[in-house]
């Protein structure tokens, strides 16, 4: 049987032209070299190395008729090893992703673009929800990973790998109000308005209500939405105010067809998670997308 130790080492020695120069390369001692080649020759029935005061070179009949093919294998096997190294570490498969639609659009888009880019092997499925429902399914293994608005109850079952996104909620209005647009405005003040909320079972809005009721401020919305999209519809139209965090709504504001009202109190900030399930294997493909959110 083909014993490729010792075809490493007779490649070495031969690259080398020294024992000494050989065993520092391939960590090993000189004379476990020495025993190699001496074991080699004796296998192969020829002398391979000429020994000389210069070092060794290859003998006529023995080391130069075998060196090049010696050379062909070992770099074949490198190849190989490499070509399996390279799949091991290659993001393939499919990554799914559950986030509500603004997640998608605001934030995760140009990310999923990217990552897309540089893997183009890796099959992508997205899941919208709100983060409730994303949740439920990330529990169900409806997708692999999460994105939600955070905070959340806590989950034995989950587990919080990092916020990547901070959302500052701040309140809107459109030029219907303008008194709303100078100076500070009370916050209490803003119940004299009608208001437009996200629905009651959203993140947001359980975070606004456990904001207002610490401060002892009760909100009666007139209308409630389940999108950041139409309630900024709904304020520009001079329906309301609303809010919504300053992140998904930069474009109106620097255009004023919407305006920030500066409040007394400010609302907390809040953030976007990433959750995966606490016991779930990470694939490849998903280490490499979140690694994204690394940077």
């Amino acid at each position: 049987m083909v014993n490729l130790d010792l075809y490493r080492v007779f490649y070495t020695v031969a690259k080398s032209g020294s024992l000494t120069k050989a065993a520092e390369e391939l960590y090993i001692s000189q004379p476990a070299v020495s025993r190699s080649i001496k074991q080699l020759e004796t296998q192969l029935g020829v002398n391979l190395f000429t020994r000389t005061h210069r070092g060794m070179t290859l003998s006529a009949q023995g080391g130069k008729v075998i060196f090049a093919e010696v050379e062909r294998a070992l770099n074949l096997l490198e190849e190989a090893e490499n070509r399996i190294a390279e799949m091991k570490n290659s993001a393939t498969g499919t990554v799914r992703i559950g986030a509500s639609d603004t997640i998608f659009e605001y934030f995760l888009a140009d990310k999923i673009v990217e990552f897309h880019e540089r893997f183009p092997a890796v099959k992508i499925e997205l899941t919208a929800d709100f983060t409730p429902d994303t949740i439920e399914k990330l529990k169900s293994d409806k997708c692999d990973v999460a994105f939600v608005n955070l905070p959340i109850t806590a989950d034995p079952e989950l587990k919080l790998h990092g916020n990547c996104m901070r959302l500052n909620d701040i309140f809107i209005t459109s030029d219907k109000f303008p008194e709303l647009t100078k100076g500070v405005v009370p916050l209490s003040k803003l119940k004299n308005y009608p208001l437009i909320l996200m629905d009651e079972n959203t993140v947001a809005r359980r975070s606004l209500e456990n904001f207002l009721s610490s401060v002892g401020i009760s909100f009666q919305p007139a209308i409630e939405v389940g999108s950041w999209d139409l309630m900024k519809r709904l304020v520009t139209s001079g329906m309301g105010i609303g809010v919504v965090p300053r992140e998904y709504t930069t474009r109106r504001l620097e255009e004023k067809q919407l305006f920030e009202i500066q409040t007394d109190l400010k609302l907390p900030v809040r953030s976007v998670g990433i959750l995966l399930l606490k016991n779930a294997p990470v694939s490849y493909a998903l280490h490499c997308f979140i690694e994204l959110f690394r940077k």
